[in-house]
């Protein structure tokens, strides 16, 4: 154990909420008789197996620094009593962590003061929960928050089903004997008969508007991740009431161990008073791929919209000059190469070169750059398209083309066409904008830039019904890309990790033949494209107190090239928990199928448990969700 300023100790709670429900909890705070600030994640993973790796190694971390650090199961989860909230009643999450706020503030060795933790879905909740709350809490840092659930107006297919089929499979894994004793049987056969699929209620639901600040709250975020322009605006609605500071890296999803000291920076300043400077640091820092970058304000001064017309700066090959519209009809299988929607730091979720996905788009090129371009911010693509191929999707990627043909993805958005045009086609104010994804980055010299434009994007968006695209005129559309001034550069330290505990010994056992993490086949007789997920998470691993937790996860998508609507997945998941001492052995399988038409995705979802290799419960569902999200 490394030496910190505090030793530590380590107990279980069981945190009772007003209607009798019983959240289960881990604490960890310094050895000593005064009160301390509390910082709390609450979340619903599974604190004695999924995340008990993650909270060995960083909430000691914290109480060896002067925090009582707690960590809490949602209800319906992991060792946690009740029923898992269904995503209409999703608000049952923050009425609970409001409850538990004021709890932990009630504590003896609580001085009232808490700060909030939370990573994805966690960290929009702790955003949520600090807004009905702020008296006690005083603090939140939040990583990568969720947001939306469609991109563009269009519906995802990358990350919908598989993060729902995932939801599921987790929330039907039983309390764990060891903790909760004899009651765990009658607990889970109560929570399978209560489990419904995620998938309808998420895809139905509006786009959300990301949750605001209501207390100081540092904000962190990878560039690839789809929660950076989260982060980039709760940094732009910083005040001086309100302090909102943002990290923007080069980082997966998740909090990374390098920003662990900047967290305990701003937890310490806002809830033990501690002059640590850390409402004085820039709104946002950021890697802008050669340098960390400080901006204050964001957004910045120093960077500055420069147009790129698509009949100008960037040009079509291959065009006839007297042609005014330009059609982009791609194959269906466009978008194979998009990379992971949620990068969790594995090979495979990386975009690979471009260059096979240009050839399925309708590429604009620059000339080569004399000199390094610094990109910041969000692009904006400005589109004049024929009102004949109204409701037709557009995705937008725009890349780095090295000398040698190397295209790499910088950034990419998605918009999807009105129905019907809103006004006649030479209104310049009807033009739609496509805002693309926030993007750092530094284009050396000799490269070219590249807007390539395609009209889909499997497997990442549900294709459209309509096969003949749209057309684009490139002498009245143009791409906004955000360029900082060199003269404007401000540079930011770059940040180190702590030195943290080790992580209690886990003995992991892969698999004998482990499959690729993600494998594509093409089938030239039937002209389709399979495409086969599998995370390198999987394999079997051994916890310290006797647990043995095995998980495996396919996802495949297949798509006929010339076919719309064609486009189909599917992911299966099993979760296995065993207890050898105990002759406790839990098995649970979850599958979801999807298919769409030009209204509706058609979703098969299938649940079966067993218990020492028989079936205690099994159910299926049969969906049909709008593509429109009424």
């Amino acid at each position: 154990m490394p030496s910190y300023p505090h030793r530590t100790t380590r107990e279980d709670l069981r945190v009772p909420l007003p209607d009798g429900t019983e959240l289960y909890a881990r604490l960890w705070r310094p050895a000593t008789d005064a009160p301390v600030p509390v910082v709390l994640e609450y979340s619903t993973g599974r604190l004695t197996d999924w995340t008990a790796t993650e909270d060995a190694r960083r909430h000691p971390w914290f109480a060896g620094h002067g925090h009582a650090a707690v960590r809490v199961d949602a209800r319906g989860h992991g060792n946690s009593g009740g029923l898992p909230p269904t995503a209409a009643a999703s608000g049952l999450l923050v009425e609970d962590g409001v409850e538990l706020v004021r709890w932990l503030a009630g504590r003896p060795w609580c001085d009232g003061r808490i700060g909030l933790l939370g990573t994805g879905a966690a960290g929009a909740l702790a955003l949520r929960i600090a807004a009905r709350a702020p008296d006690a809490v005083r603090a939140v840092v939040t990583a990568c928050p969720d947001g939306p659930h469609r991109l563009g107006g269009a519906v995802l297919a990358a990350d919908g089903h598989t993060r729902a089929t995932a939801e599921l499979a987790d929330a039907a894994r039983p309390p764990d004997p060891l903790y909760v004793g004899d009651d765990w049987r009658a607990l889970w056969l109560a929570r399978l008969d209560a489990l419904e699929p995620p998938l309808a209620d998420r895809l139905a639901a509006p786009a959300a508007p990301a949750p605001a600040a209501a207390v100081p709250t540092l904000a962190v975020a990878g560039w690839s991740d789809p929660s950076a322009a989260a982060a980039l605006a709760l940094a732009e609605a910083s005040t001086a009431a309100v302090p909102v500071r943002a990290v923007l890296g080069p980082w997966p999803h998740g909090l990374p161990d390098e920003l662990l000291p900047e967290a305990l920076r701003w937890y310490d300043h806002w809830l033990r008073d501690i002059d640590t400077g850390a409402p004085a640091t820039p709104a946002l820092r950021s890697w802008l791929g050669t340098r960390w970058s400080a901006d204050d304000p964001w957004p910045s001064p120093g960077v500055r919209a420069v147009d790129y017309g698509l009949d100008g700066p960037l040009r079509a090959a291959g065009t006839a000059s007297e042609d005014r519209w330009v059609r982009v009809r791609s194959p269906q299988h466009t978008g194979l190469d998009a990379g992971a929607y949620v990068p969790h730091g594995r090979p495979a979720d990386r975009p690979p070169d471009q260059r096979e996905e240009d050839g399925r788009s309708v590429c604009f090129d620059s000339r080569p750059l004399p000199e390094p371009l610094e990109l910041h911010g969000a692009p904006a693509l400005t589109l004049r398209t024929d009102p004949v191929g109204t409701g037709a999707l557009v995705v937008a990627r725009l890349c780095a083309v090295a000398p040698d043909g190397t295209s790499t993805l910088l950034t990419r958005g998605v918009l999807t066409l009105p129905p019907e045009p809103a006004e006649p086609a030479d209104a310049t104010d009807s033009d739609p904008v496509l805002t693309l994804a926030p993007v750092g980055a530094t284009v050396p010299p000799g490269h070219r830039l590249r807007l390539a434009l395609s009209s889909t994007y499997w497997p990442w968006l549900w294709p459209g019904a309509d096969p003949d695209g749209f057309a684009v005129d490139p002498s009245r559309s143009a791409l906004a890309l955000p360029v900082r001034d060199p003269a404007a550069r401000t540079d930011a330290a770059p940040f180190r990790s702590p030195t943290l505990p080790l992580p209690p010994p886990l003995h992991l056992t892969e698999p004998l033949t482990a499959r690729p993490e993600r494998v594509t086949v093409h089938d030239i007789g039937r002209r389709e494209w399979r495409t086969e997920l599998s995370p390198a998470t999987d394999g079997t691993r051994t916890h310290p107190d006797g647990l043995v937790r095995a998980e495996h996860t396919v996802t495949a998508y297949r798509v006929l090239t010339a076919t719309p609507l064609s486009a189909q997945a599917r992911t299966d998941r099993t979760l296995r928990l065993e207890r050898p001492a105990l002759g406790w052995d839990i098995t649970v399988h979850t599958r979801t199928e999807l298919r769409c038409d030009a209204t509706h995705l058609l979703a098969h979802t299938q649940l079966r448990a067993e218990e020492a290799g028989n079936v205690v419960f099994t159910k299926e569902w049969h969906q049909r969700i709008r593509r429109d999200g009424s």
